[in-house]
């Protein structure tokens, strides 16, 4: 949120309180409710508002499972009953493309280099289980190529253009984030796509899984990804 290149890019986040929520549903229509502190997006849920004739409607989707209210009190009950006691955030929703008819989203793998450079690694798209709002391959989701999965809406030259752009916001995003936590050295920024192709920073993970890129046909980038992590472990531990 500090660096001017890489805040436009941020879906505005907030705490979730009674107060936000109304705000948030009346500015975007459509958010997320996310744990401050979570995996494998278990605990996410996506919130809408939307109003017809009959009045204003409010729904949340929690893994599969819907519900609908028709007043905000009740429906603000509800969502603070499912969040659990937890610190949760509401961030604004980003409408993501499709693959067939499932949303996805994409994983940049950083990491710093043998080198000392931030650099991406791995770029893979994670593809939402039926029915479901997370893409999380813990959480049901397909691991696809962004090859796959751009082809549809990029030619060729687009395709190059955006991977470049994903690479360098990876890469910013490594960098600045290691002037403020500099013992990290790997970060999984997970990225989604609107119908602007604007990429959008959906979260920052501190933690990555880099087995996910074992799944690619293609394991060059698996290769790199791990032999990247064997050095930082190396020096680590020499250190």
């Amino acid at each position: 949120m500090q660096s001017s290149e890489i805040s436009p890019l941020i879906p505005e986040t907030v705490k979730f309180s009674k107060a936000n929520l109304r705000t948030m549903l009346l500015k975007y229509g459509m958010i997320y409710v996310k744990p401050e502190h979570g995996t494998y997006g278990n605990g996410v849920m996506k919130v809408e508002q939307s109003k017809d004739s009959h009045g204003t409607e409010y729904k949340y989707q929690s893994g599969t499972k819907i519900k609908t209210f028709g007043a905000y009190d009740t429906f603000y009950s509800s969502l603070k009953k499912a969040t659990r006691g937890r610190s949760y955030l509401i961030q604004r929703g980003i409408v993501l493309l499709k693959h067939g008819k499932h949303r996805f989203d994409i994983r940049v793998m950083v990491q710093l280099s043998p080198r000392g450079k931030w650099e991406t690694t791995g770029l893979i798209g994670r593809v939402a289980e039926k029915g479901k709002i997370v893409t999380n391959y813990h959480n049901g989701g397909t691991l696809m190529s962004m090859e796959k999965l751009l082809s549809p809406y990029l030619n060729d030259a687009q395709q190059a253009q955006m991977l470049k752009i994903l690479r360098k916001l990876g890469e910013d995003t490594g960098r600045f984030y290691h002037k403020k936590y500099p013992g990290f050295k790997q970060i999984g920024v997970d990225v989604g796509l609107d119908n602007h192709m604007t990429p959008w920073i959906i979260e920052v993970n501190t933690s990555p899984d880099p087995y996910i890129f074992k799944h690619l046909s293609n394991k060059s980038m698996y290769r790199k990804v791990m032999a990247y992590r064997r050095a930082n472990e190396k020096k680590k531990s020499a250190n």
